[in-house]
This record gives structure tokens, C-alpha cells and sequence, in this order.
């Protein structure tokens, strides 16, 4: 009987061990509270590293996954982006350095993104991990044990406030699409000179200004601008051209617009390239800018 006792008992015992394998970051709570915080702070990571969704919730507070899930879907997605600072999704690799401290890795298509920790200084039920990006600056993440596991409460000094970061991640990340846009409308009045230069005429379209077969640059495929520009889109902006005749019917000044090509995500003000080189701006949700909108920081007006 005693033996059968002892049977149930060990049972019980693996039965419990399997379950708190299942509950992100408790079994690490347990044996040492540095090691379960550092854990969940990686697969935190490493969730948005993957762009997941649901697992990244797991490591938020109960009240920061209800706000998290409550976001827009684009803010979502922003958020993790930002969070994991890459722009796709990638495989998140992690491994120990020298001294033992835990090095993880997002291989995204455009950019690796590499995080090493440090120690993490745990007290009662808070945790604060110091966290390098590789060619970044040191932040600190802070985590909180609810409920026996580890959930992210802070980066660095700021609480993770979801939906105020989300507005203000996602306000930044509009305003710097936006400034792509302008200077794309730059390059592209500059390649729409290069060409006037070159062929003595303004091109009939943007595709003029397209790619070429190698040795084969002419009036009709330029090689001046890539395909997506070529085509009137690139970067989250479309791209319009206008040739805008002079007093005397002389095809020698241009125009150019750019607009969001999906308002509120892709950016919120739509940009006008006058006949002078002045780009003009305005929220137009969407719809073009024009000559009458006012002129962006840093022009001046004749």
C-alpha cells in the first residue's frame, strides 16, 4: 500500500511539473526567479520577432493584453514592429554568450536584429533586465510576477501605457513615411532633369524614366528611376507627374503629387511638387495636395 502511495505520489508530483512547463515563465519563477523573468522577457522578444500575436499577449499583464488586443489591427502590428524594431517578421534565434547571459537573434529579410542581456536584478516580485541592441542603445525592460509567471511592465522608464505608445509609435512611424515621400518627390524631380538634360524634353510619363535592358538606355526606358517608381508607387506613397506648360506653351515645367496610397497608414498628408521645386503639403485624407496648400517646414516662399 505504501508503495502504491508512493506511485500516486510521484505521479502527482510529474503531473504538476508538465503543467507549470505550460504557463509562460512559471516553472523559471520557481527554481529562480532571474532565470524565469530573463525567459520571459526572451519569448517575449521572440514573439514579436515573429510578429505573433496572441503569444506576445502571454507575457503582458492581464490589463496590458486586454488594451493590447482592444488596438486596431494596424496598431498591432505597428506595435510589435517597433517593439521587436524590425519591419517583417523573421526567426528569432537565441543562445548564451561567454559568461552565460542569454543573446537573442532576429533574422528578419531586411535587417538582423541582435538583443544581448544582461544580469537581471530581481526584487520580491519585480524584475529589471538591461537589454543591448547590437549598434543601439541599452534599455531597461521591466517585468512583474502575476499570477506566478513573469509579464512585461516597463521599457525603461516608461510604463508600457499600450495604448498611448500605440498612438505615439505609430504617429512617429506616419511622420517618417511622410518624409520619405518628400524626398522621393525630390529625387524624382531631379531624375525628371537628368532625363530633360539628357533627351532635350520633358518624359511623356514616369514610365519613361523606367529601367532598361543593359546597353539599351533610350527616351522610352531612361534607367533613371527603379520599377516601383516607374509604375507611380513606392513606399507606401503613389506618385503623380503633370507637365505644366509655360506662358508661352513651352513644355518646360513640371508638376508632381504624392499621396498616402491607404490614408492613416501609409501617412495622413498628401504632397504637391510646384513648378518652382516648392513642395507644398496638407491632410487631405488622402486626396491631392495642390499649389494652395501651404509650403512644408524649411521652404520659403519667393
Amino acid at each position: 500500500m505504501k508503495s502504491h502511495r508512493r506511485i500516486l505520489a510521484l505521479i502527482a508530483t510529474a503531473l504538476a511539473f508538465a503543467s507549470a512547463l505550460t504557463m509562460p515563465g512559471r516553472i523559471h519563477a520557481q527554481e529562480n526567479p532571474a532565470a524565469g523573468a530573463t525567459t520571459a522577457l526572451s519569448a517575449a522578444l521572440s514573439a514579436a520577432c515573429r510578429a505573433n500575436e496572441t503569444q506576445f499577449a502571454n507575457y503582458l499583464t492581464a490589463e496590458y493584453a486586454a488594451a493590447f488586443r482592444a488596438l486596431p489591427a494596424s496598431q498591432r502590428v505597428a506595435f510589435l514592429r517597433r517593439f521587436a524594431l524590425t519591419d517583417d517578421p523573421g526567426k528569432p534565434l537565441a543562445s548564451n554568450d561567454s559568461e552565460g547571459h542569454t543573446v537573442l537573434r532576429c533574422e528578419a529579410s531586411k535587417a538582423t536584429i541582435e538583443y544581448r542581456f544582461a544580469d537581471a536584478r530581481v526584487r520580491e516580485n519585480l524584475a529589471f533586465i538591461p537589454v543591448t541592441v547590437l549598434n543601439s542603445d541599452r534599455t531597461e525592460f521591466g517585468l512583474i510576477r502575476e499570477n506566478g509567471a513573469w509579464r512585461l511592465l516597463s521599457l525603461g522608464l516608461v510604463l508600457l501605457d499600450i495604448p498611448q505608445l500605440a498612438k505615439q509609435w505609430d504617429a512617429s512611424d506616419v511622420a517618417a513615411r511622410e518624409d520619405v515621400a518628400v524626398q522621393t518627390l525630390r529625387d524624382l524631380a531631379a531624375a525628371i532633369q537628368s532625363y530633360n538634360r539628357a533627351w532635350g524634353k520633358l518624359p511623356e510619363s514616369l514610365a519613361a524614366l523606367g529601367p532598361a535592358p543593359p546597353g539599351q538606355v533610350s527616351p522610352e526606358q531612361a534607367a533613371l528611376v527603379n520599377t516601383n517608381l516607374a509604375s507611380g508607387k513606392q513606399n507606401g506613397y503613389l506618385f503623380r507627374y503633370r507637365i505644366d506648360p509655360d506662358a508661352s506653351g513651352n513644355d518646360t515645367r513640371f508638376e508632381l503629387a504624392a499621396t498616402p496610397e491607404k490614408y492613416g497608414d501609409n501617412g495622413r498628408r498628401s504632397f504637391f511638387f510646384d513648378g518652382e521645386g516648392k513642395v507644398h503639403a496638407g491632410d487631405k485624407h488622402g486626396a491631392l495636395a495642390g499649389p494652395d496648400d501651404p509650403l512644408i517646414a524649411g521652404e520659403k516662399s519667393e
